[in-house]
């Protein structure tokens, strides 16, 4: 891998880590308990690295 591929990686890695702790923590402040929001919080972490992957499929 190329050094512009791995920064494009990690940016994607830590845009996602972003998306899941502010959905967890709204989760969470919107009244569920600890577990669903940290699922909740996953669950939107791998949506958003599902269309960062799939946009690089469909780019290469």
């Amino acid at each position: 891998m190329s050094p512009i591929q791995i920064l494009s990686l990690l940016l994607a890695l830590s845009t996602a880590l972003n998306i899941a702790v502010s959905t967890g923590l709204l989760a969470r402040k919107g009244g569920v308990g600890v577990p669903q929001a940290a699922l909740t919080g996953a669950g939107a972490a791998a949506t958003a690295l599902g269309i960062y992957f799939a946009a690089v499929a469909a780019y290469s």
